[in-house]
């Protein structure tokens, strides 16, 4: 049997195929996906359960010119593929390569970049209303999103909106009851009900919201998916098609355990096997120091609460969970709800942590200001993949935490340089506080493999000095005191005498009597740190200076002002020069 997958550049090549070659095209993409996921890594799950959909989608309507939205983009691998990206296909999340997330730059039919969750039904609607005043109003606006995405706040708006317009709107709701963890809330659990050909006896929640509801249909069945999206393309107005579907589908491994194979790591192509990662002898992530030294505090001090919003296992909330089952919630993809909640837990005299994605926090700005700074509530953020996330790209990058947390009054913002400063910070915050406080670590493995000591209470706002010097100061904020450390001891015995290290701890409050003293002795001061320059630590230093009017060259290294893109964590550094060459090159250009 020829292939045909090789053959197709385009949808509008697709679209010439007899509906009968389909379902090979779908198992030629299936397995593309697959082998090319096997040894680069990435996203698998979500885009392996919407092969069909993919297919029947670009074969039914005439895209490019009708919209396709993808919401997350987690789904959107088979998108790209049919999309002219086939051939490139391999760079997939690589320095200078494809983008892990639809992106409008990088291709035509990528209408909208995403990244975020439950962006979708906003932005296709806008794409419909913004059709219907240029009198296009036959053109197609489609968003594809998934069970946990649509629970979300944002979502519920866009659907709230789109039930009261006129505007050729087709939302797919990609059930397949898990994003990354599984779904949750009361919304899922009216979904869970449904099955193909069977609505919920229950008053219908989109109906009652003025679209045309269609399904449940079976996902997999891409006869039925071609003939209900014909019906669907003949109806103008906000339509919903609810249709279901089996994460990993197609891999026996990823369907069986779909939370591990959202993205996976190396795999056997064949049989699913996850290839051996000898983690022996490696320091623990992050995240599980987090998560173990919580249920650690949560054993001895009740008042403890843990809240995530959909990440129990990315930010490692799931150790509380096991074990303090109600002492900690996952409340969905909801970032201002766990921010909120967490506050109105706070007035009732809880100690509330609330597990985070620095990216993920961007979301609840207002929250964080007016929920919990302004009212002095004593909420523990911990933000976890601060600063450069590597592969996941602009979208996921924690780089402006630091900037946009900083002007908020009555907020502490600290950033431990190792796992047991983390489990410090976190130790000190359960003690009791008299204000919020940030706590930010990034992706990845500590840099110790002894860090379970007995805890320590950390001085608010006190810095430490790591290495005496005579002649250059180097201030450095969280995790990048390894590269600091790292790239001074590169340089020769001479040289690194000159150069004194501090870890500030703090970004707010400063450590102004360790400050004084620095600018006092040094006319040489460098900062590094895993956040934007504009408005991050630098400039708080900069700040302290000019308002002490302390004169001399202060260097800040950080990440400059642009979107970084994807690539691995240390190429990326390599980029902002924030890696040991790098700031060992300063320190050479200022010795």
């Amino acid at each position: 049997m020829a292939e045909i997958l090789k053959n197709i550049h385009s949808p509008e090549e697709l679209r010439k195929l007899d509906p009968k070659e389909l379902q090979q095209l779908a198992q030629e993409l299936r397995k593309f996906i697959i082998d090319i996921v096997a040894t680069k890594e990435g996203h698998l799950g979500a885009s392996l359960g919407v092969v069909e959909l993919t297919v029947a989608l670009h074969y039914i309507f005439n895209t490019p010119e009708d919209l396709l939205v993808w919401d997350v983009g987690h789904q959107a691998y088979g998108h790209k593929i049919l999309t002219g990206r086939r051939d490139i296909f391999d760079t997939n999340r690589q320095l200078n390569g494809l983008s892990g997330f639809p992106k409008r730059e990088e291709s035509d039919y990528d209408t909208f970049g995403v990244g975020h969750s439950s962006t979708s039904i906003s932005a296709a609607l806008g794409m419909a209303i913004a059709s219907n005043l240029k009198g296009e109003t036959g053109k197609q606006h489609i968003a594809v999103i998934g069970d946990a995405s649509i629970a979300s706040g944002m979502a519920f708006e866009g659907l709230n909106h789109a039930g009261v317009t006129k505007a050729n709107l087709l939302v797919i709701l990609n059930d397949n009851a898990i994003g990354i963890d599984p779904s949750v809330g009361a919304l899922k659990e009216y979904l869970t009900k449904a099955r193909v050909g069977h609505k919920p006896a229950r008053d219908n929640i989109i109906e009652a919201l003025n679209f045309k509801y269609f399904g449940p249909v079976d996902g997999h069945d891409l006869e039925g998916l071609l003939d209900i999206l014909r019906k669907m393309k003949q109806i103008k107005g906000p339509k919903f098609l609810h249709v279901i579907t089996k994460k990993g589908k197609g891999l026996k491994k990823a369907e069986e355990d779909q939370v591990k194979y959202h993205a996976p790591g190396k795999f056997e192509p064949e049989t699913g096997e996850l290839l051996k990662y000898d983690t022996d002898g490696l320091p623990l992530k992050y995240q599980d120091v987090f998560g173990l030294s919580l249920v650690e505090l949560a054993k001895k001090n009740e008042k403890i609460i843990g809240i995530t919003p959909a990440m129990p296992t990315g930010s490692s909330l799931k150790y509380m969970m096991e074990a303090f089952p109600e002492r900690a919630f996952d409340v969905g993809i909801a970032e201002q709800h766990a921010v909120t909640l967490s506050a109105g837990m706070a007035t009732q005299g809880f100690i509330v942590f609330c597990a985070i994605y620095s990216t993920f926090l961007q979301r609840a700005y207002d929250q964080l200001i007016h929920d919990v700074a302004l009212q002095k509530l004593p909420v523990v953020f911990c933000l976890d993949r601060a600063g450069l996330v590597g592969e996941d790209g602009a979208t996921h990058h924690g780089v402006f935490d630091l900037a946009y947390a900083r002007p908020i009054p009555n907020l502490i913002i600290a950033a431990p340089r190792n796992e047991v400063e983390l489990r410090n910070l976190l130790y000190t915050a359960q003690l009791g506080l008299d204000s919020p406080m940030i706590i930010r670590y990034p992706r990845g493995r500590g840099v110790l493999k002894d860090w379970k000591l007995p805890f320590k209470k950390i001085e608010i706002g006190e810095a430490a000095c790591l290495k005496q010097g005579s002649e250059i100061a180097v201030l450095s904020i969280g995790n990048m005191a390894g590269n600091v450390k790292n790239a001074i001891e590169n340089l020769e015995k001479s040289k690194q005498a000159k150069i004194a290290h501090y870890d500030m701890k703090f970004v707010k409050p400063l450590d102004r009597k360790i400050l004084n003293k620095i600018f006092r002795k040094f006319s040489k001061i460098i900062t590094v740190e895993d956040g934007v320059k504009n408005g991050g630590f630098g400039s708080a230093i900069l700040e302290y200076a000019s308002k002490h009017d302390y004169k001399g060259d202060v260097e800040v290294l950080g990440i400059p002002d642009e979107f970084i893109e994807q690539g691995s964590v240390d190429e990326l550094q390599e980029i902002a020069k924030i890696n040991v060459q790098g700031i060992q090159q300063t320190l050479e250009s200022m010795n």
